[in-house]
């Protein structure tokens, strides 16, 4: 076969090829033309989708920023002189009620987001400082069972606090024992390991907070709990020199 007669046989074959595709395209036109009017619908509700999010993240943003702003307002006991234009609160648990309802706003308005989510959490921990234990328990147990770990670890613990408070160890126990089996960037076990062995000291067993802070020390004595564990376990007499005394 000589280069000629090849040649045409390879025309040929893409002409076919493209006549094919021709065919194909004309008998499926109606659906080729909705499948890509569907994709450009599709495309122009993500642009929107991102932009309207984008937005609500800002405006989450900033009234998060507010809540939070409330929330760090100094304290000034009655007589005490304040600079004018400076705003104070008479006590803790009334700044944690104003900023609560600042942060719940925030989560109710803007779940979606993550200062929305952070703001409920914010949401669980100033109920408690409110003494608004039942709405404090709810709040704290709908971040824990959220999809950020480091937010439902923190919840975890503040969830623990909580039991603690009101005189439920055996939740608190439970609770802490949990975080120790899962363990996250923003609760490390040691963390939860020092508080559950502070919770029996408190409850009068130091021998199982003597076992904990053992297993703390061995596994990993170099790290802050580890040795805040080492030094529960031999703390320094009193008058004695700190271990950086020369």
């Amino acid at each position: 076969m000589d280069q000629q007669t090849r040649q045409a046989l390879k025309h040929d074959e893409l002409a076919d090829t493209a006549q094919h595709g021709l065919e194909w395209a004309n008998q499926n036109r109606r659906s080729l033309f909705v499948w890509g009017a569907v994709a450009a619908v599709v495309l122009i509700l993500f642009v929107i989708g991102a932009v309207v999010f984008n937005q609500r993240s800002r405006q989450a943003d900033v009234a998060f920023g507010a809540a939070m702003q409330a929330y760090q307002t100094p304290l000034a006991i009655p007589g005490q002189q304040v600079p004018p234009g400076i705003k104070t609160f008479p006590s803790s648990a009334e700044r944690a009620k104003a900023a609560n309802q600042l942060f719940l706003k925030v989560a109710d308005d803007y779940g979606i987001t993550s200062s929305g989510k952070l703001a409920r959490y914010f949401a669980g921990l100033t109920s408690i400082e409110a003494g608004q234990n039942s709405q404090a328990e709810s709040t704290l147990k709908q971040v824990s069972s959220g999809w950020n770990s480091d937010l439902a670890s923190l919840a975890r613990l503040a969830l623990a606090q909580l039991y603690r408070q009101t005189n439920r160890d055996a939740q608190a126990i439970e609770v802490y024992n949990d975080i120790i089996a899962h363990p996250s960037t923003s609760v490390p076990a040691g963390t939860a390991q020092l508080q559950l062995a502070g919770l029996y000291e408190a409850e009068n067993k130091p021998e199982m907070a003597k076992k904990i802070y053992a297993q703390l020390k061995d596994k990993d004595g170099k790290s802050p709990a580890g040795m805040i564990a080492a030094q529960k376990l031999n703390p320094t007499p009193a008058g004695a020199p700190g271990p950086m005394a020369q």
